[in-house]
């Protein structure tokens, strides 16, 4: 399932197959791993135990309020929102008893694809939610999937095309409605990658 980009082995992850649209099949094969952090979790961590790919994109769609809507960015940094153990002494963010920050950054950039700080969690996040997220866009995975690299220790680049956030979510149109232009925009930076990759 990785593809061979040069002599680098890429494999690619994505959640859902909504976001897997023309442009983006005409150039790779994901994994998909499955909406939110216990799906993707489980899912790339059993792919990890049968192959070892050189670098590891998770792609796919992704909230901001503030970045432009079907735009890309790469996650410069990527934290996890629903960890709160502020109750045992533990800033909010942080997950207890590991040496793990609370934004982890992210290890490898792009050239040519703008950088945000990303905020995974097992929410949609919408509307006034907006104002307890402590970073520049919002996805379901990334951490999770992170985390599942951490463990193979396998490099990992966050893509996310903005689908949704300038207004608040009230249907599921709301997050598809833009997908097609995501799409368009994620092929593209899957070219940029691999054309940096290939040089």
């Amino acid at each position: 399932m990785p593809k061979k980009v040069g002599s680098k082995s890429v494999l690619y992850v994505m959640a859902a197959d909504p976001e897997y649209g023309d442009h983006l099949k005409e150039r790779i094969t994901p994994l998909m791993c499955g909406i939110g952090p216990v799906e993707s979790a489980v899912s790339v961590t059993r792919a990890l135990c049968q192959m070892k790919p050189d670098i590891l994109v998770s792609l796919g769609s992704g909230g901001s309020r503030t970045l432009e809507q079907g735009a890309v960015y790469q996650a410069s940094s990527v934290s996890y929102r629903d960890m709160d153990a502020s109750p045992l002494g533990f800033e909010k963010g942080q997950t207890p008893l590991t040496d793990l920050p609370i934004e982890v950054t992210m290890p490898i950039h792009i050239e040519g694809i703008k950088s945000a700080r990303l905020s995974t969690g097992a929410n949609i996040v919408s509307g006034d939610a907006y104002d307890e997220i402590d970073a520049d866009m919002v996805d379901m995975e990334t951490f999770a999937i992170m985390r599942a690299c951490m463990a193979f220790d396998i490099p990992m680049i966050g893509l996310r095309g903005i689908s949704d956030g300038n207004e608040t979510l009230s249907k599921l149109s709301d997050w598809t409605q833009y997908l097609h232009v995501v799409d368009q925009n994620l092929a593209h930076a899957v070219d940029l990658l691999e054309n940096q990759l290939g040089s």
